[in-house]
């Protein structure tokens, strides 16, 4: 079924808004879940580390990298990791902490090569952490790092991305998926059994797209965020994409970045504003002829 002209976003609601909260939601890029408690977490451009209440009745700021944070992904001991563009670094928030540390930045891998642009991360069963660097918009290059529990590791992945952004961990762990917003597409990287990176496949061509932000949903689906236009896509594991929210005011979902789910919810950061937006993950959609080759594996 052709695409059709959306008037409204949708299915998307706003989660909380924090345009006029105490303290104001700044701009959030990254977003995770606590899975403790359901609390939600959201990064700042002047580096605060926001805590929202499970139920988004309230919000307050636990701690600063003083930089700039983008995605966020929490381990298994309750630690959140921060990717942080101004520190070009990983950052880990240790349960309690009145600070982050900083928990990697490459130099320590075998070639040294260093982290540039940290942009989004996800944790493994083992506690290994994948961590995509962006680069820049036109220098394309290596994209991917690992590291282990203990901060050691490096480049992982060597294979050229056009500005590696977000990622999520397939359900076996036997594959990363990463967004490549400039060469407007989706790619997965396969884990061989020893860990080093595998092939790379492009799971979907998204033209006229700029994904962002990846969530893989417990039926297997990947969600994208788009940060232009405003949207948010699914692609399902027969291979079929479809547009489940558009907001052509960018009022409701506005530039969304990442995304995180929580249940059978998707929350998304919309770094174009003060809030958090929401969206029931059993929605239909709008099926999307976008062309290439759309397929969801792992």
């Amino acid at each position: 079924m052709a695409a059709t002209d959306a008037t409204s976003p949708r299915e998307a609601t706003v989660y909380f808004d924090g345009a006029f909260s105490d303290p104001r939601l700044d701009h959030p890029e990254g977003i995770a879940v606590d899975p403790r408690d359901g609390s939600i977490w959201c990064g700042g451009e002047a580096g605060q580390l926001f805590r929202i209440a499970p139920d988004g009745s309230a919000i307050e700021q636990v701690a600063t990298t003083g930089g700039f944070c983008l995605g966020l992904a929490f381990d298994h001991a309750g630690g959140l990791f921060v990717c942080d563009q101004a520190h070009a670094a990983l950052m880990r928030l240790a349960p309690g902490a009145a600070a982050p540390v900083r928990f990697a930045d490459g130099s320590g891998g075998a070639d040294g090569v260093r982290l540039r642009t940290p942009n989004a991360c996800a944790v493994d069963a083992a506690g290994n952490v994948y961590v995509s660097d962006s680069r820049a918009q036109c220098d394309p290059g290596p994209g991917v790092f690992r590291f282990a529990p203990d901060g050691s590791g490096g480049l992982w992945c060597r294979e050229p991305l056009h500005f590696a952004n977000g990622v999520a961990l397939a359900a076996d762990g036997r594959a990363l998926y990463v967004a490549e917003t400039w060469a407007r597409r989706v790619v997965r990287i396969a884990i061989e059994a020893d860990g080093d990176a595998g092939a790379l496949d492009v799971v979907a061509e998204l033209p006229r797209t700029l994904p962002d932000g990846l969530a893989l949903a417990a039926d297997g689906a990947l969600w994208v965020a788009c940060y232009e236009p405003s949207q948010l896509l699914r692609i399902d594991p027969d291979g079929s994409v479809a547009r489940i929210a558009h907001d052509p005011d960018a009022h409701v979902l506005c530039h969304p970045t990442n995304i995180a789910f929580r249940n059978r919810e998707l929350l998304i950061a919309n770094l174009g504003r003060w809030h958090v937006s929401r969206v029931a993950a059993g929605v239909g959609g709008v099926a999307l002829p976008l062309g290439g080759v759309p397929r969801v594996t792992g």
